[in-house]
């Protein structure tokens, strides 16, 4: 790694600031062109989590008659279906960025013969559009719980601290993917069936209490274990975030967003070659 990208990351967050304008104009036309040509437009948006939190409701809810074990009402379907949705909407934010993040240089090439365009801001991109389907979908959520108990918890207001250690994760994952991506085309075949098998080894479809004690070590490691708790927990149970989990989640996930920066600024030289 040359001493030039060593030096770069602490003047990474100066760099993608004065990129901010091109940061949002290409999130707000990569949100409109997923939708362009479609006769509701933008509004599928808000239709697919109504769509999701409706399917969720009647398989888990009326056909298997799964409960949460420590929710408010053990007997109401539509209480199982808005706690399992709030875990998926934290999974799908990360999962949706390190899908995306293999092929982002790829998808892009046009861009990479361009000295001036600063490639580093494509996984930004990502995880920008990532967050606007993330909000509409917590929208969609805390427009439910409302109508569920006629109250929203003050706790819900965390929700924002709550994710930025995954935002920060997410990104630096990201980084490191984008640039493998160019390398090693494989990685992108197989990154679906890894998001996955986290999803299933994540608590979006049960609680960590209700594994077996020798695999809650393990399945905290994952990387989406601790928002998705916690995030359950500032927005429907109304309870106070761990922040010193989250302090720590931050400081490790700082840590592997520089590292992934530094990458990215040290192997994206060799990107033309490849492409």
């Amino acid at each position: 790694m040359s001493p030039v990208a060593i030096k770069s990351p602490p003047s990474a967050f100066a760099r993608l600031w004065r990129s901010r304008g091109l940061i949002n104009e290409l999130v707000r036309r990569e949100v409109m062109g997923r939708y362009r040509g479609s006769v509701f437009g933008i509004f599928w948006s808000l239709l697919t989590p109504l769509f999701m939190l409706a399917v969720y409701t009647f398989m888990f809810g009326s056909v298997l008659q799964a409960r949460w074990p420590n929710s408010r009402d053990t007997a109401s379907i539509s209480e199982f279906a808005i706690v399992l949705f709030c875990g998926l909407i934290v999974y799908q934010l990360f999962a949706e960025v390190l899908n995306r993040a293999p092929t982002l240089v790829l998808s892009n090439v046009n861009y990479v013969k361009k000295v001036v365009f600063p490639l580093e801001i494509l996984p930004v991109v990502a995880l920008g559009s990532a967050l606007f389907h993330t909000a509409v979908s917590i929208v969609v959520l805390l427009c439910s719980l409302l109508l569920y108990h006629g109250e929203l918890p003050i706790t819900v207001l965390w929700l924002p601290i709550v994710l930025a250690p995954l935002c920060v994760l997410s990104l630096g994952i990201a980084w490191f993917l984008a640039s493998l991506g160019v390398f090693f085309r494989d990685i992108s075949q197989f990154m679906g069936t890894i998001m996955t098998a986290l999803m299933f080894l994540s608590p979006v479809f049960f609680p960590l209490s209700a594994m077996p004690e020798w695999t809650r070590s393990w399945i905290a490691l994952n990387p989406a274990t601790l928002p998705v708790e916690q995030a359950r927990n500032v927005v429907i149970w109304g309870q106070q975030p761990d922040l010193q989990g989250l302090a720590v989640y931050m400081a490790i996930a700082l840590i592997v967003c520089t590292l992934g920066y530094c990458w990215f600024q040290a192997t994206r030289k060799g990107f033309a070659d490849v492409l």
